[in-house]
């Protein structure tokens, strides 16, 4: 199990295509996500200008639309306690109006009876202000509130609120008076904040700095709300990097390594303003070798999506994950048995747990989670496991439920779902045999390249060129003193020079020029 003090280092790899972010807890992967960059996708914490699309009396809710091919659901619960003052500043805000002046003249008043009908606030065709809290999943739509949030590392601002709350986790009287009275004291009117654990202890200027940057950001959406009025983004809520170090950043944090200078730039200004200490260990990678493979994240992405993910002496897991329900099976493999069969098994579950726990966070699996483990048969060792997994669950972000195991060793866990399940297909379509699995004989693959070195020297002749191969085939090639590459030499006149790629399959090769160009 990994304790507080791990240390922790945020890998980010931009590519124009996407964003991919890896948290590494002891050089192993624990969380990973990836964010495209090629157009707007929907995810959690976007604020829009969506337009009630079909009321759901029957349900007590409605569909919104805010650009996505699937209609969103907003439920009447959702509303928020201050709906009608949103309402209110949707309806009126336009371009003749000065927003800042209407923002805080609107007047509270009383808020929403949770018994209410949502057909009493809402009409098909009006205009309204929602956030998305669960990402758009399988066949079904987002899931909004219309009671906006702008969450930042010490204080969450509540547009539309009057209430100062404080993290129930800061113990201190002292503490909690010191920062009621100073965010009372800056908060403009007509706002709202929840003061989070991490602020405690920060001076004024840092938490003045998030605030001000907070309500900031919230009022240069009034803009498109009142020129537009058409569904559209108001803005995101931060990028998947910025959000990452939001929610997880704290002083185990060793390093941030980011490839691009201006991701790179963005979060060293989130770091100064959140903690400015720490503003240091945001670093630009430069090195020549792809960051993901010099961290040797693409390695750990290869060895823990697939489906069966393998584990320490033999044991692994097949995980299956369905619409329903995610279920993950625990075999103990070609594991070497003890002559205690039962302690043996124990040990098993128990290494389980610890991949499972960490495959639940880097897959971001939720919902329903049916884990089979090893059949045990004291009770004092379900009851041991059934801890074990709990105490490993504590450090997960996301809410969560662990359920004792089963007289059948089934283990029920419930774990937030708010988005997609990842899914990386970690196999390939074989470029020597396209998937029929059938390949020409390896005996005569040196022939083959010969071949086709035959040729391209017949075309251009050359003095050096290099051959890319997989590790299995560049040994085969190279060994001994009257290695191929040795005969090939003498009889065209011409170095080869192997070069050894671990992606390559067991008989792809390559033959590249000196400047690099693939022949």
């Amino acid at each position: 199990m990994e304790t507080e003090k791990a240390e922790k280092d945020l890998v980010v790899d931009v590519t124009p295509s996407e964003v991919q972010i890896a948290l590494m807890e002891n050089h192993r992967l624990i969380e990973y996500s990836r964010e495209s960059n090629q157009g707007h996708t929907y995810s959690v914490g976007d604020v829009f200008l969506g337009k009630v699309k079909k009321l759901l009396p029957a349900l007590n809710a409605a569909f919104v639309d805010i650009g996505d091919s699937k209609e969103a659901f907003i439920h009447y619960l959702d509303l928020g306690l201050y709906f009608n003052a949103f309402d209110e500043f949707v309806k009126k805000t336009n371009s003749n109006v000065n927003a800042g002046e209407l923002y805080s003249s609107i007047k509270l008043g009383g808020i929403l009876p949770k018994e209410g009908r949502i057909e009493e606030h809402l009409a098909v065709g009006q205009p309204i202000m929602v956030q998305i809290v669960k990402e758009p999943i399988s066949t079904k739509g987002s899931r909004l509130t219309a009671e906006i949030s702008l969450a930042g590392r010490n204080i969450v601002l509540l547009p539309f609120a009057e209430k100062v709350s404080i993290s129930q986790k800061i113990e201190s009287k002292e503490e909690k008076k010191r920062l009621e009275m100073l965010v009372k004291s800056i908060l403009p009117k007509n706002y709202g904040a929840i003061i989070r654990t991490a602020a405690e202890g920060k001076n004024t200027a840092i938490l003045v700095g998030e605030l001000r940057s907070l309500i900031e950001k919230w009022e240069s959406s009034w803009k498109k709300v009142s020129t537009k009025k058409t569904v559209d983004i108001l803005f995101t809520e931060y990028s998947k990097t910025t959000t990452i170090l939001r929610d997880l950043f704290n002083d185990s944090f060793s390093n941030i390594f980011v490839n691009d200078e201006k991701v790179y730039e963005e979060a060293k200004k989130y770091i100064s303003i959140i903690s400015p200490e720490k503003e240091k260990i945001v670093k630009l990678y430069e090195g020549k070798e792809p960051i993901f493979e010099h961290f040797e994240v693409n390695r750990q992405i290869k060895g823990s999506f697939g489906k069966v993910v393998p584990m320490k002496q033999g044991a692994y897991l097949v995980i299956e994950t369905t619409e329903a329900l995610n279920v993950i099976d625990v075999n103990s493999g070609t594991r070497s048995k003890t002559t205690n069969q039962e302690e043996n098994t124990y040990e098993v579950n128990r290494l389980a747990a610890e991949e499972i726990a960490r495959q639940l966070r880097l897959r971001d699996m939720g919902g329903i989670v049916i884990v089979d483990f090893i059949d045990m048969d004291t009770q004092e060792h379900r009851n041991g496991l059934y801890k074990y997994m709990q105490e490993l669950m504590e450090s997960d972000r996301a809410k969560h439920n662990v359920l004792p195991l089963t007289k059948f060793g089934l283990m029920q866990i419930t774990r937030q779902r708010i988005r997609p399940v990842t899914e990386i297909n970690t196999t390939e379509v074989c470029p020597m045999c396209h998937g029929t699995g059938k390949i020409a004989a390896s005996s005569l693959i040196d022939e083959e390249i010969e071949r086709k070195l035959s040729d391209i020297l017949a075309e251009k002749p050359l003095k050096c060129v290099t051959l890319k191969v997989g590790p299995i085939l560049g040994a085969y090639v190279t060994r001994g003193l009257n290695s191929f590459t040795a005969k090939w030499r003498r009889k065209y006149k011409c170095k080869v020079k192997v070069v050894e790629d671990p992606n390559f399959t067991v008989l792809q090769n390559e033959f590249y020029d000196e400047k690099g160009g693939k022949l």
